[in-house]
């Protein structure tokens, strides 16, 4: 009975630091992943460049299969703390943190996709969870909170978008290889940027029928990307319009101006603003 009771303790703390990220630990835990993700990602990054893969072919792939066992051993973890498994298995979180440490292995049979570990960037939407809003400020009031109240959005958006160059800079970099152009990911993935933006040097340019494909949608993309900013930076102005007019109020104490209607007090030296005349 201790046993069990003590089994149980160990699966609720365990929980409590993997899944709740609005505790300390859990929040620190998920510093933590972020920073083991990104170091991964960097990886294979660095073994892509010829240059660096030839001197440090060894170190960077025993740093890759390290990744990969703390990433196999905390999927596991999430699966046996996990109240309802077969959810967390099958959603969204579930496949991504199991295509993370798939690639690893399959290169052990298959020569070339250990570069589809890039797919662990995906891991990167969990850090959108913690992402807060902050104040106001400036004579451009409107734009000012549009843009607060929109920047988690934005930064969502703008965060896909580099996950989406970078996965397909690295399917590119795996079609075209370095015959093409496409010598390393990095230069892989600023192709993608070049052409998503619709800029389209023509420095690198795909041969491959599969990679001719992939750039024709990167393209098409790149033009409904350009709208989404601004769309919703526009739509939080309307809105922002439609609620209470934004007045200044002057401290008195510092003639500090706060652009927030409903403050009572300074931003700057905490003095309480007088209520205006009836």
């Amino acid at each position: 009975m201790v046993q069990i009771m003590k089994n149980k303790d160990w699966k609720v703390e365990w929980y409590t630091i993997i899944f709740r990220h609005d505790t300390k630990k859990g929040r620190l835990f998920d510093e933590i992943l972020l920073v083991i993700i990104l170091l991964s990602v960097t990886v294979v990054f660095l073994d892509s460049m010829k240059s660096i893969h030839e001197r440090y072919r060894w170190l960077l792939l025993s740093l890759e299969w390290l990744f990969t066992f703390l990433f196999t051993i905390e999927y596991f973890i999430r699966i046996i703390i996990s109240p309802r498994k077969k959810k967390y298995i099958f959603s969204f979180y579930g496949v991504i943190d199991l295509l993370s440490i798939i690639p690893t292995y399959l290169s052990l049979i298959f020569a070339g996709t250990q570069f589809l570990i890039i797919i662990r960037i995906l891991r990167l939407f969990r850090v959108f969870r913690i992402l807060k809003l902050v104040r106001f400020t400036s004579a451009s009031i409107y734009l000012i909170h549009a843009l607060q109240h929109s920047r988690e959005k934005i930064m969502v958006f703008f965060g896909s978008v580099l996950i989406t160059v970078t996965i397909l800079g690295t399917i590119m970099y795996i079609v075209e290889g370095p015959d093409s152009g496409f010598v390393s990911i990095p230069t892989s993935i600023y192709w993608a940027i070049v052409t998503i933006t619709t800029v389209g040097f023509g420095d690198i340019t795909p041969v491959t029928p599969l990679g001719q494909v992939i750039a024709s949608i990167l393209m098409l993309t790149g033009y409904a990307i350009i709208a989404v900013p601004t769309g919703i930076i526009t739509s939080e102005m309307t809105r922002d319009k439609s609620r209470k007019p934004v007045h200044s109020k002057e401290c008195r104490q510092c003639n500090t101006v706060t652009y927030v209607h409903d403050a009572n007090y300074c931003i700057n030296c905490g003095e309480k603003f007088e209520k205006p005349a009836p």
